[in-house]
């Protein structure tokens, strides 16, 4: 069940993504994640800087929370991000055992170049994997995530469609 604490840090990862600048070519992704109260790290995606195609909001998120706490496992932890995670950043939120993830837009808010092309919902991947406790909660903020990125209607450039 989502909470005013989950809007809270929502809002600071929509600022994290907004670092990236307001238009959804600069692909305005953030991630934060929290554990007691605190926040072990904030980031924006970072594909395009580093280069790195592994380098989402949420994978970046996970590696220096990680590193931070010194430790692979982020037991308690909730990750939070301004769009459903896509199956990587899925998988990575299983294996660093984190407790929770929240999302703010889903697959339907927004163009489908953001999501797998065959479609594969990473939901499922949560429903079918091998760890039972971890809760997956999204819709949280939706409407201000969905603002950031392309619309499900919208005409994107075809270079822009990555995806695609």
């Amino acid at each position: 069940m989502l909470t005013p604490q989950d809007e809270h840090w929502m809002r600071q990862a929509i600022a994290i993504a907004r670092t990236k600048g307001d238009d959804p070519s600069c692909s305005p992704l953030g991630s934060i994640i929290v554990r007691d109260g605190k926040v072990l790290s904030a980031e924006p995606n970072q594909t395009q800087e580093l280069p790195d195609a592994t380098a989402h909001a949420e994978m970046m998120a996970i590696r220096r929370a990680c590193e931070g706490v010194g430790d692979m496992e982020l037991r308690g932890a909730t990750l939070y991000s301004t769009l459903q995670p896509c199956g990587m950043c899925t998988m990575a939120s299983i294996w660093s055992k984190v407790a929770r993830v929240v999302y703010g837009a889903g697959r339907d808010d927004v163009h489908e170049m953001y999501f797998e092309d065959r479609h594969i919902d990473t939901l499922s991947f949560i429903a079918d994997a091998y760890r039972d406790d971890i809760v997956i909660e999204g819709g949280c903020l939706r409407e201000e995530c969905a603002a950031l990125y392309y619309g499900p209607d919208d005409d994107v450039p075809e270079e822009e469609q990555g995806n695609l």
